[in-house]
């Protein structure tokens, strides 16, 4: 037993893992599946001795040709998650603690050049690590949490051993390094939810102003850090709400000048908004107005938006702005640059959207996820404002309900008053109206949809209105019937608007559940979407299609929507597809060297793109104009077989065997 006061002996532990390990490998001589949870009972033990991480370290050869980590993900080091990793080690069983703990000393022998393991690089070996451990920057002190105290058999104080032992070898400069690179990485995406990325930007503050970590050289933290907490003079060194406000007070309009531009600046260049921003607007409303074009960063045409529907922009700062909603200050910003008030029946949603009164269940709701320092229609505002500014920011994480989310993004892009009503709708009414094929529907008495719960760590928007959206769309799964096709094809241009192509290809047969000639479907999706091919018409309106998401290790996760955004060619001449995943980061990796861009190909701000042969080779189903089908026949056969090749070595292997279940 290992646990709180109790100190292994080094000798006795490490002659017990070293007999474990010999037992398992004359057990795989002859069943190859033999268990290897000796050996990992034997290695918590050694690890809660005195230098028996050392004993470990000196042994990775040896687990690695005796099979500690075979039979699963382990096996194939290069492609594993650096955040499953994070919570099998602190929340995982002991068995699953433990065999990720070896396997992240093996990595570090890799690392660090004393094994070479042919399965992954001492380069990418390096690179989990320090993700790893930068999304553990809590342990950087070598405090525990109370939950971390609280785990069985002394696993909190193993895996803090763990990471000391890490970050003495890797050195903390990497750690903070690698935070930072993955911090901007997410913020190149630009997501309207930016509370996860703000505390990592906070954990990095605490590590560049705690004396025993050794942080000189660190300007990029620093820069990030400032960005956030002081990115002004006024504000510099984060004096907090009160003083800033009487700092404000005795500024005259150059030094407010001064300020405005410095924080517009911060927010442009990151996209994140301090909390200090909105007290500026606040304190320049009704006394320096000509001042707020130049604290929300506007362009000549954002500034034009800005004149002519002064009186509405007033007022969404007067009513949404304030240092606990501060995020919807860029959000507000892009929707000016966006020229969105151009459209009058916004500016009137947006004026009924101020007045809106809520209804109990929507106030519960908001007030739930976002507390209660401000009204629940606060809230509501300013996730309206950050939408509509940013159509391709909005996230829906692990939820079930992708389906709901592209139709808040496509709508905020292409169609914002509609939007607008369907949040007046859901938010006044808990009541959202939609009609299918001459049918009615209404979504407040309906059974769930595909989420069975509510969704969680969203933006205010989406937690108003996707469940009322996913009970939609799955009412008109069921009025739909039997039919001979996909039910795709007839939900989405009902769901979300005539701008939705009415045909529609499915790679995988109604009928059969397996893949009806997989060139077929690629070749016209080329000749639909292809420049080269379709007479080089543009994507007009974002089209709604459906992917295989597949893991790093190219097998398959399951099906999702995204929208097709554009297609043209990037920096290098190679044509990409430009699309939007409302997952809350883009930027994955789907096995087989197929790696979603974010911001390295010309992506526009929330974007993902792909090569368009990588992209075809996920797709499953799209729409499109039957009338503006290209020439099928010009379509060389290289690109044909590229993607189907994908395709089949990957995801589609199942659904072109005879012997595999058909898809639920």
């Amino acid at each position: 037993m290992t646990g709180p006061g109790f100190e292994p002996d080094i000798t006795t532990s490490t002659a017990r893992f070293d007999e474990a390990l010999e037992q398992l490998a004359v057990a795989r001589q002859t069943a190859p599946m033999a268990s290897n949870r000796k050996v990992l009972e034997a290695a918590l033990h050694l690890m809660a001795a005195p230098d028996g991480l050392d004993a470990l370290y000196a042994r990775v050869p040896a687990m690695e040709t005796k099979g500690v980590f075979t039979n699963g993900d382990w096996g194939q080091p290069a492609i594993l998650r650096p955040a499953i990793a994070v919570r099998t080690l602190r929340q995982g069983a002991p068995d699953f603690t433990a065999i990720e703990a070896l396997s992240e000393l093996r990595l570090l022998a890799v690392a660090m050049g004393d094994y070479r393991h042919p399965g992954i690089s001492a380069e990418q070996a390096r690179h989990f690590l320090t993700q790893v451990t930068a999304l553990n920057l809590d342990l950087l002190s070598g405090q525990m949490s109370e939950a971390d105290r609280e785990r069985p058999q002394g696993l909190g104080q193993i895996v803090n051993s763990l990471y000391q032992y890490l970050l003495n070898r890797l050195g903390y400069e990497s750690i903070l390094d690698s935070l930072v690179n993955e911090v901007r990485r997410l913020l190149a995406q630009r997501p309207i939810q930016t509370g996860s990325i703000k505390q990592m930007v906070g954990q990095i503050a605490k590590c560049l102003f705690d004396p025993e970590i050794e942080t000189e050289g660190m300007d990029r933290a620093a820069r990030l850090v400032s960005a956030l907490f002081g990115p002004t003079k006024g504000c510099r060194d984060d004096p907090g709400f009160t003083v800033y406000g009487e700092r404000l007070a005795a500024m005259d309009e150059s030094a407010l000048a001064d300020e405005a531009q410095d924080f517009a600046a911060a927010m442009d260049k990151t996209g994140m908004v301090s909390p200090y921003h909105p007290m500026l607007l606040r304190h320049l409303r009704g006394h320096w107005d000509d001042l707020i074009p130049l604290a929300l960063g506007l362009s000549i045409t954002g500034n034009d938006v800005l004149q002519c529907y002064q009186e509405i922009v007033h007022k969404l700062i007067d009513e949404a702005i304030h240092p606990e909603t501060s995020q919807a200050v860029y959000g507000l910003a892009m929707f000016l640059e966006r020229g969105g008030l151009f459209t009058p029946a916004v500016a009137s949603g947006l004026w009924r959207q101020v007045e809106l009164k809520l209804c109990a269940t929507a106030c519960n709701t908001l007030t739930e996820a976002f507390g209660d320092a401000h009204p629940p229609r606060v809230y509501l505002l300013s996730g309206v404002m950050s939408l509509l500014g940013q159509p391709t920011g909005v996230g829906q994480g692990n939820n079930p309900t992708c389906q709901s989310v592209i139709g808040l993004s496509m709508w905020a892009f292409n169609d914002a008053d509609y939007l607008l009503q369907l949040v007046a709708w859901a938010a006044r009414d808990d009541d959202v109206i939609m009609r299918f094929e001459g049918h009615q529907i209404t979504s407040q008495h309906l059974e769930p949809g595909l989420a069975k719960e509510p969704p969680t760590d969203v933006d205010p928007v989406s937690l108003i209105l996707v469940p009322h959206l996913d009970r939609i769309y799955a009412e008109m799964g069921r009025l739909c019937g039997e039919r001979d096709d996909d039910l795709h094809r007839w939900i989405n241009p009902e769901m979300y608007g005539w701008w939705v192509g009415h045909a529609f290809l499915s790679v995988i047969s109604h009928e059969t559940g397996k893949i009806d000639d997989y060139e077929h479907f690629i070749r016209h999706f080329y000749a639909c979407y292809h420049p080269y091919y379709n007479g080089n018409v543009p994507v007009i309106h974002p089209q709604p299609a459906g992917i295989v998401a597949t893991d790093s290790g190219g097998r398959m996760v399951g099906r999702h929507a995204i929208a097709i955004r554009r297609v043209s060619l990037d920096r290098l001449g190679e044509m990409r597809i430009y699309f939007y995943n409302p997952n809350n980061d883009s930027g994955q990796d789907w096995g087989q060297g197929i790696n979603c861009s974010t911001q390295s190909y010309g992506e526009r701000q929330g974007e993902a793109s792909l090569p368009f042969a990588e992209f075809a080779s996920r797709l499953c189903v799209f729409h499109y104009d039957s009338r503006e089908l290209g020439d099928v026949s010009m379509v060389p056969e290289t690109d044909v077989e590229r993607a189907t090749e994908l395709g089949r070595t990957s995801w589609a292997a199942s659904y072109e065997k005879d012997d595999e279940p058909s898809p639920q």
